[in-house]
């Protein structure tokens, strides 16, 4: 299983299915991953099950409006996902309103399928260090956000801990020294920290991967260092 640095996955909410499946042709045709949602519950429950990378929400939804989705992403979920709103409304305020709910673009009906995506790879363009996120076998790494999940469950790390994961999931199954681990310990703490407590700190990072996912994900390779496994 290779590790996914970049998530490509684009959520669509819109209840209109013919619209919805033409955003789809053309948003995979550049590649992109498509879950389509049908409403606004839809469009949370899949939200919170897929992680995606960006979202493109219709402002009248069925259940719960897209400003009211954009919402909950952007305020209850704290996510800074790229979004488009997607509407038939085209006054000034409405605008301005669907932007003040933490939209990044605002497209009105009726719309080329192929300006949408040229907005889609705008935005990401500005976004795209916000979809980065190391994933393997279940355990999710993102480092902007500073979170670690094992299938969508919170793993507690230290700011030690969660350095030395994404070193090693950054380069899985090489073997990474001791020095290796200390000097980025250094950039983040400027102060000089010593072989011994690398160890220390990776047998900790060990016992709570241990704890959450029953997995051994952290090797010793002896003599040499540790690497990461999946």
């Amino acid at each position: 299983m290779v590790v996914n640095v970049q998530n490509k996955s684009i959520l669509v909410v819109e209840d209109d299915a013919k619209i919805r499946k033409l955003i789809k042709i053309f948003l995979e045709k550049e590649g992109y991953e498509v879950i389509e949602a049908g409403d606004g519950e839809e469009g949370k429950r899949l939200f919170k099950e897929h992680d995606p990378c960006f979202a493109i929400l219709d402002l009248m939804l069925p259940e719960i409006q897209g400003e009211e989705l954009c919402k909950w992403i952007r305020e209850d979920e704290k996510s800074d996902i790229g979004i488009i709103l997607v509407t038939a409304k085209t006054s000034e305020n409405d605008r301005i309103s669907g932007l003040k709910t933490g939209a990044d673009d605002y497209v009105t009906k009726p719309f080329s399928p192929t300006e949408l995506v040229t907005r889609v790879e705008t935005v990401l363009r500005r976004t795209s260090n916000r979809c980065q996120k190391l994933s393997r076998n279940g355990l999710t790494l993102k480092p902007q956000k500073g979170e670690v999940t094992y299938k969508g469950n919170p793993v507690e790390l230290t700011a030690f801990e969660f350095r030395i994961l994404q070193l090693l999931m950054t380069h899985p199954g090489q073997v990474i020294s001791r020095q290796q681990i200390l000097d980025s310990l250094y950039e983040l703490h400027e102060k000089v920290v010593s072989e011994r407590t690398i160890d220390v700190h990776i047998r900790h990072l060990r016992q709570k991967l241990q704890e959450g996912t029953c997995l051994n994900f952290i090797e010793t390779v002896r003599g040499m260092g540790y690497k990461f496994n999946g």
